[in-house]
């Protein structure tokens, strides 16, 4: 530790950068789900909307 209080700023980050890549890879992949797990959720939310509307009056609520 005494070591490492006498690097840079820059160094001590860089150390931390490559301690931390070091780290990430000995973890499991946090990510086990797909963003396509996603797909069609609230759904029901829309159904019965027509998207065209939608977006014309979302648009008329913009300043501009």
């Amino acid at each position: 530790m005494n070591e490492i209080r006498h690097l840079s700023t820059q160094e001590q980050l860089d150390l931390i950068e490559e301690i931390t890549v070091l780290l990430r890879a000995t973890l499991p992949s946090q990510f086990t789900h797909s963003i396509l797990e996603l797909e069609g959720l609230g759904a029901p939310i829309w159904r019965g909307l027509s998207a065209h509307a939608y977006v014309t009056q979302e648009r008329a609520t913009w300043g501009g």
